[in-house]
């Protein structure tokens, strides 16, 4: 009689068989290695499980059995993850740092020397001479103003900015 008893009591408030420990302390302690080992990755992973966790942690307050608080945890983990991850990722532009290259899309260059059909022209950029070619395979004279659309291997890929004719 008195096992079947503390069976019962083991079910609701012993986590582990060798002693007496609160549920929260679990939840809490789980919220603090998550939160650290975002710290040190930063990979905006684990954050939402500690946030799952710290959630736990005022739940498991309502003696709701530890499967029942476990499957909960997942659940709330798995929503965080996948709707609020990627704006968070958005946001704070995790892992899109700009190269140096990145960085001369969608800057003006003058052409100095023509681009053609069949020949590369050049083109100055921030005081050095490029090879390049235009995007549509026109040609370009020397003295217009291109937009650099993208980089292949050590050319930029122009086109020739629009310009708007004032008529006196």
């Amino acid at each position: 009689m008195t096992s079947s008893l503390y069976l019962n009591t083991l079910s609701t408030d012993m986590l582990l068989p060798f002693g007496m420990i609160s549920p929260q302390w679990i939840w809490a302690a789980l919220a603090i290695i998550f939160a650290l080992i975002e710290v040190f990755t930063f990979g905006l992973t684990t954050v939402w499980f500690a946030i799952a966790a710290v959630v736990m942690v005022f739940l498991s307050l309502f003696k709701i059995p530890l499967p029942v608080q476990i499957i909960i945890f997942l659940v709330i983990s798995s929503l965080l993850l996948i709707f609020t991850r990627p704006i968070a990722v958005k946001k704070l532009k995790v892992g899109k740092e700009k190269t140096n290259v990145d960085s001369l899309i969608g800057k003006h260059v003058p052409v100095i020397k023509t681009i053609s059909e069949f020949e590369h022209g050049e083109v100055k950029l921030n005081g050095l001479v490029w090879a390049a070619r235009s995007d549509n395979n026109t040609e370009i004279a020397v003295g217009t103003k291109c937009e650099v659309l993208r980089v292949e291997g050590v050319q930029l890929i122009v086109k020739p900015l629009e310009t708007v004719e004032v008529s006196s």
